[in-house]
């Protein structure tokens, strides 16, 4: 092969840059089905020490493009930006170092093709969880424009996209360094991706079902995060958001949805201002779900922070979700209280540590049922699957990517909510403070759409049906199964032999 000749840690390095500009903003997707082929190549033929190494380099090198966006948080200090952004890299990295150092640990003459679809399935579902657990860089996040091919994920969930993609770039890569079997395996590449393909266009094509219209607007501010809770401009900042919310009633909307910490208020405890939109609620017959901060005092006067949504509609008091999965080190400490200094440094822009909602809320709109992620949340599928099994028939998305500018991350940010409702198959309304805010339907389809960095009001008939899929209802069985196989094509037939 042409790339033989080039050093172990340059072939780590190209698969790292192929593999990274396959995420979005650069809409080329399709790079990913071959650009694990130079490290898949180092690893086949290195032990597991030195893919170890591999592993690391094409992990950093990865995420440091698809994930340079976590250096451009406006809401932190300098160094604390670049921390952050160094320590998420090398976590990140280290998924990779340690798949290579297991395939290399596991491989045999038997299953050196066949087990890294499973391995890096299994790596990857195991990377959601606990209080580091990173879904955002999910493989499935690439093929976000490729609708057609992800409309199985209300079966699998995202991980059969990982399985698809790491086979791929097997096939092919066969198909470069066997040339007998070239022509079986681009045959068999082909098969694959027509089935996909065929099935997806025709789920597209034929998913009608509908219950009833909503016709739903979301406000989009586009308020400096930097500037909303600075209180020489909070009068202001409320007169911006009350004409706002004034031009979305005259839109006559059934719903209106504002963004994650709309108000620089707290509006359980601020009365005058909650009952002021109360009173716009009860007047217009318009519910409205906003973001907010919720501050709770216990009988000791220790006082605890949420990121919360409050629902207020003209039929019944208020209801509130704060959010479960929170931003580590962002909206909660981390850091042991016996690690000092590092145990005082605020990383939650002064504003207090964030402490976990324990509650699935569901909200209620005439017949039909939503509930609310905020923000972060909706990167992991999880959250979005249980509310949906708990009876929503529709999800809103609250977020504020005002702190990550006009970087990759805003994009990739909505991209996630496309996944989410092709995974359950509702329509989902997602509010951004500076963007990007859209209508999605449960094929993924995206009715309505605005920009980064507009101040705007959209709103759209959204269709809304009782719902609910396979993949709501049980989860990540397939990721489960792959991680199972992996045990016993890897570590178990390693120790019969």
């Amino acid at each position: 092969m042409f790339f033989l000749k080039y050093p172990s840690w340059l072939l780590a390095i190209c698969s790292g840059i192929l593999v990274g500009i396959s995420y979005l903003p650069f809409k080329t997707g399709f790079l990913i089905y071959f650009g694990f082929i130079p490290l898949f190549h180092l690893w086949i033929f290195n032990g597991a020490k030195s893919n170890f190494k591999t592993g690391l380099i094409f992990g950093i090198t990865y995420n440091l493009i698809s994930n340079y966006w976590i250096g451009t948080n406006s809401g932190a200090e300098f160094y604390v930006v670049a921390l952050s952004l160094v320590f998420a890299v090398i976590y990140l990295g280290l998924f990779w170092a340690f798949a290579g150092y297991f395939y290399g640990l596991f491989k045999t003459s038997s299953n050196t093709y066949t087990i890294l679809p499973f391995l890096i399935v299994s790596l990857e579902w195991i990377r959601s969880f606990g209080p580091l657990g990173f879904t955002w860089g999910n493989i499935a996040l690439t093929q976000s424009e490729y609708l057609f091919i992800l409309q199985l994920l209300d079966f699998t969930g995202t991980y059969s996209i990982t399985f698809l993609v790491i086979t791929l770039n097997i096939l092919i890569y066969f198909m470069v360094i066997k040339k007998k079997q070239a022509k079986l395996k681009l045959y068999q590449a082909t098969l694959i991706m027509f089935i996909i393909s065929s099935f997806g266009f025709y789920r597209i094509k034929n998913f009608q079902p509908v219950d009833k219209n909503l016709d739903i607007a979301i406000i989009q501010p586009n308020i400096d995060p930097n500037e909303k809770w600075d209180y020489k401009l909070r009068k202001e900042t409320m007169a911006i958001m009350d004409s706002l919310y004034q031009n979305a009633i005259d839109m006559n909307p059934d719903l209106i949805v504002f963004p994650e910490t709309a108000l620089p208020s707290y509006l359980r405890i601020e009365n005058h201002v909650r009952n002021r939109l109360q009173r716009k609620v009860n007047k217009s017959q318009i519910p409205i779900l906003i973001g907010t901060v919720d501050r709770q005092v216990d009988q000791y006067g220790s006082k605890s922070y949420f990121n919360s949504s409050m629902y207020l509609n003209p039929k019944s008091e208020y209801l509130m979700y704060d959010k479960i999965h929170l931003v580590p080190f962002a909206e909660y400490d981390l850091i042991p209280s016996f690690i000092s200094p590092l145990a005082d440094l605020n990383l939650n822009i002064n504003r207090g540590v964030f402490k976990k909602g324990k509650n699935y809320v569901k909200f209620q709109i005439d017949d039909n049922s939503f509930s609310n992620i905020i923000c972060y949340e909706s990167s992991f599928p999880r959250y979005a699957r249980k509310f949906v099994a708990n009876g929503a028939d529709f999800l809103t998305i609250q977020a504020n990517d005002g702190w990550l500018g006009k970087s990759a991350g805003p994009f990739q940010h909505f991209a996630q909510a496309k996944l989410r409702a092709i995974e359950n198959r509702v329509p989902i309304v997602r509010g951004g403070n500076t963007g990007i805010s859209g209508h999605i339907l449960p094929t993924g389809e995206v009715i309505s759409k605005t920009s980064l960095g507009d101040q705007v009001i959209i709103k759209e008939k959204l269709p809304i049906f009782k719902s609910g899929t396979f993949y709501s209802a049980y989860g990540d069985i397939f990721a489960v199964t792959m991680f199972i196989i992996f045990l016993y094509i890897g570590p178990i037939n390693c120790q019969k032999k």
